[in-house]
């Protein structure tokens, strides 16, 4: 797969160009160019080390949105064995936004709930651009109390701009699917853990990310509202949207000083697109030792932590905010 470039990222696209074509001249035409091919292998290092090492929050956004990150499945296939996916939620219909069904993580059996997005036209109708719908919600949390029934951790990959906002959606009560997933989540008898691989948009990410361990990815973003949202309701443009992921406080390195996750998950150099392996090697690690160190905690009081995790967050005092959280 050809890499596609942001448009931040195009002096490093441009010199990789360069170095190529030089090594392709030396190759075919048996001519030394040793030392200029050296020269460039040490701006392209610079460059790379300047964009990547100083990324804005906006810029994280961009790279979280990538049409060529992995996705949930891609995880699945790299981190998991023996998926099965299991379908609808009983009521109303299945939701291909969705996926979720039984794995193995390792030797442990696991509930794994995902927002899955499309790489092209055709699949994202499919996926309906990862935006879930009240019967996702709805298939989730019944495939939860599946993994409660029999003593299965849950693990959900969250990769979402948010909950899908159409009068259909609302007609099946989304609101209120992602709200009983909330109440029942925090009380859920089993560990669970939530990584988010992307996207974390507004309630349809935390509609399946109340855990007792949080990942996220180096360049994914959690928030309350997407940066163009936020910029076309506080300066009526959505021309604003840097300003507005910068205000939001949404990266990874942000929210884990707010305490709103737990823990980064590192991605190469460059985003998690450029080397799928590498980065499902680490979440795949991260998971393993996250589902480790929480299952070693009692039922009753892991499920005490997890509820005053999630109260702690967004605390005010006089009319100030101590900890603000962009997931409360």
């Amino acid at each position: 797969m050809e890499w596609q470039p942001l448009d931040f990222e195009r002096p490093i696209f441009d010199l990789e160009r360069r170095l190529e074509d030089l090594k392709n001249h030396s190759d075919q035409h048996d001519v030394d160019l040793d030392p200029a091919i050296k020269d460039l292998e040490a701006k392209l290092r610079e460059t790379r080390r300047r964009v990547h090492g100083n990324l804005t929050a906006w810029q994280r956004v961009q790279i979280a949105r990538h049409a060529q990150r992995p996705f949930a499945l891609d995880y699945i296939e790299r981190c998991f064995t023996n998926w099965v996916e299991l379908h609808g939620d009983r009521r109303f219909a299945d939701d291909k936004a969705m996926p979720c069904g039984l794995a193995l993580l390792g030797s442990q059996r696991c509930v794994v709930i995902t927002h899955q997005k499309g790489r092209n036209t055709k699949e994202n109708v499919m996926r309906n651009f990862g935006c879930g719908h009240p019967e996702g919600y709805r298939k989730a949390l019944r495939l939860m109390r599946l993994g409660e029934k029999f003593g299965m951790p849950v693990i959900s990959l969250i990769d979402t701009p948010g909950a899908f906002p159409g009068i259909g959606s609302e007609e099946r009560h989304i609101s209120e699917a992602i709200a009983v997933n909330l109440r029942e989540m925090m009380r859920l008898r089993v560990p669970i853990v939530a990584a988010v691989i992307g996207e974390g948009g507004s309630g349809g990410a935390l509609g399946i990310g109340v855990a007792d361990h949080v990942l996220i990815l180096e360049n994914a973003y959690y928030s309350v509202i997407s940066p163009e949202a936020c910029s076309a309701i506080l300066w009526r443009d959505r021309r604003h949207a840097a300003e507005a992921a910068e205000a939001l406080k949404l990266t990874a390195q942000d929210l884990l000083k707010l305490e709103v996750v737990d823990e980064i998950v590192p991605e190469p150099e460059g985003g998690a697109h450029r080397d799928y392996d590498s980065v499902a090697a680490n979440l795949g690690k991260a998971l393993s030792c996250a589902l480790e160190q929480i299952s070693q905690v009692p039922i009753v009081e892991l499920t005490e932590r997890r509820y005053g995790k999630f109260r702690r967050l967004g605390v005010f005092s006089g009319g100030k905010s101590v900890t603000a959280s962009t997931a409360s």
